[in-house]
């Protein structure tokens, strides 16, 4: 039941970008319909601001307005080669669904036009009784053909719109896939950096507190030169694991390349992101690596994590800079460590 309800709120959502976008002559390209079935849906609270915002000020919808939009909230660069093709099976769709449209309004006025010449010859007082009755079934006629019509056309819309919400739904997997890192399954550097982006357009606008973990394997070359490359990237996934059950919803872990991961903190103070890094510190140093076919343990794995709280005079690029910094202060400090810059000394909590 969940999941007809589900289906026909997206069904309603996709009629009504596609109405908005007619209001506006937006062509119906896949990324325009992407940007405004998030819009009309309230996907994200940050594109309804600023798209009421253009419509309060009269903005027209061009081509480059809706391309600009669409990179700013939605995947940039190159789509791939299946996205692509996903994209251009959603256009089809669009297509069909249009000419679906423009054949029913022809429809539409046709029987408008046979009513309305019918009523003017109803009024005519000379007509026979035949000729009344030949009007009369010829309206019945007309009448019955239409409903017929309406009627495909239903079925035809409910199969195109079905059609078009999973097309989407394909679409919105891949953008998944293509943000999310294979091996560990958080998400991977392309994600890491949009997300930065935007958590520091918040944290200006808002005023509130953002923070940053730079996470290193210590000693991770040892494990992949002693033991090979599937354990490394066994202690990898474990290290993300240990990442992921210790940040909260808000909150984004990704791995930044090799075996550095990061964490983006919204709304939190440099204190409370060295409280947390302290705890990932800890959960991972409680793990041991074990031999799946032996049962030996090869290891403990420990990380050296970096803290960093975001500065507004400063760019992203600064931004993980200090926090990089700051971890390699922990490397230099012993390892296994937490470390921040404060008042321009490195600060560092090791383990006991």
């Amino acid at each position: 039941m969940n999941h007809l309800i589900d289906n026909e709120r997206a069904q309603a959502f996709a009629r009504d970008a596609l109405a908005w976008m007619a209001a506006r002559h937006i062509p119906p390209a896949p990324q325009n319909f992407e940007l405004v079935y998030a819009y009309v849906g309230l996907e994200n609270s940050d594109l309804k601001r600023t798209m009421d915002g253009l419509v309060a000020n009269g903005c027209k919808f061009d081509a480059s307005v809706m391309s600009i939009l669409h990179a700013r909230y939605f995947q940039t660069g190159k789509e791939s080669e299946a996205m692509a093709e996903l994209g251009a099976k959603i256009t089809a769709e669009l297509d069909a669904v249009l000419k679906l449209l423009n054949t029913a309004g022809r429809d539409h006025s046709a029987y408008g036009s046979t009513l309305s010449k019918a009523t003017g010859e109803l009024d005519q007082a000379n007509l026979t009784e035949g000729k009344i009755k030949a009007l009369i079934d010829h309206v019945i006629h007309s009448t019955r053909a239409m409903e017929a019509r309406s009627k495909t056309l239903e079925v035809q819309l409910q199969t195109s719109s079905t059609e078009v919400t999973v097309l989407r739904e394909r679409l919105e997997s891949a953008r998944r896939e293509s943000l999310t890192d294979p091996l560990t399954g958080i998400s991977n550097r392309k994600a890491f950096d949009t997300e930065l982006a935007e958590s520091i357009e918040r944290a200006v606008e808002s005023g509130e507190p953002l923070s940053l973990l730079m996470c290193d394997i210590d000693h991770f070359k040892i494990f992949n030169d002693t033991w090979g490359h599937q354990t490394g990237d066994q202690v990898l996934r474990l290290v993300a694991n240990c990442i992921s059950e210790n940040v909260k919803g808000r909150d984004t872990a990704a791995r930044f390349g090799g075996e550095e991961f990061v964490v983006i903190l919204p709304q939190t103070s440099l204190a409370d992101a060295m409280s947390l890094a302290e705890q990932i510190r800890i959960k991972v140093e409680s793990k041991k690596l074990v031999k799946k076919s032996t049962g030996d343990i090869l290891g403990a794995i420990t990380i050296s994590i970096g803290v960093a709280q975001y500065n507004p005079s400063e760019n992203a690029a600064e931004f993980v800079r200090r926090a990089d910094a700051c971890m390699y202060a922990a490397k230099h400090g012993g390892r296994n460590r937490v470390a921040s810059k404060a008042d321009g000394a490195a600060q560092a909590s090791a383990a006991a």
